[in-house]
């Protein structure tokens, strides 16, 4: 817990393989259903205090463990982002842990800015409320998302935790969301 902040409540991995990374937590690590959009839609980004016109094309996966979000990142063009940053330097790997907030974004952004943290990269996926990425030189390893759930983002979170509650472990491991949903199997 945060004094600041509130609790963590999300892992964010990159990954190479999004289908095949959602498979093997579903099948090895019982952890889903999972809610899969192949294509997220960024209509803002910035990267490094920069805004982008190469937007990354990102597809994203969410399940639940317990109260814990598990978000998986997969990104599938060469857009500057902290997504492909972290894969060059690190590999697949635990990027983020993400904080949440209806109506504290600001203040809690600033107090990031003020404690030394860069923005690295930041912006928002559709018409969902805004999201930072941050850093800090003092722990390059410790990354962390603000995430403000305005937009029907907070609501799409409690479904998601909600199916993850009552999901028995085999039925529907994977639903694809969004327009350009595809049929994954796990």
């Amino acid at each position: 817990m945060s004094l600041f902040f509130g609790g963590a409540r999300q892992v964010g991995f990159v990954v190479r393989d999004i289908e095949r990374a959602m498979a093997h937590w579903s099948r090895a690590l019982g952890v889903g259903p999972w809610f899969y959009k192949a294509a997220v839609g960024t209509t803002e980004f910035r990267y490094h205090g920069q805004t982008q016109t190469h937007l990354p094309e990102l597809s994203i996966a969410l399940a639940n463990s317990g109260d814990l979000q598990i978000e998986l990142i997969q990104q599938r063009n060469d857009a500057p982002s902290l997504y492909l940053d972290t894969l060059q330097k690190n590999g697949e790997c635990a990027q983020h842990i993400a904080y949440w907030t209806e109506d504290r974004y600001d203040a809690m952004h600033a107090r990031l800015l003020a404690s030394g943290y860069l923005e690295g990269h930041g912006g928002r996926m559709g018409t969902r409320g805004r999201f930072s990425y941050f850093v800090h030189p003092d722990l390059p390893s410790g990354m962390v998302e603000l995430s403000e759930t305005t937009g029907g983002k907070g609501e799409y979170f409690r479904q998601i935790a909600e199916a993850a509650r009552t999901w028995d472990g085999h039925t529907d491991p994977i639903r694809a969301m969004g327009a350009s949903a595809v049929n994954v199997q796990a």
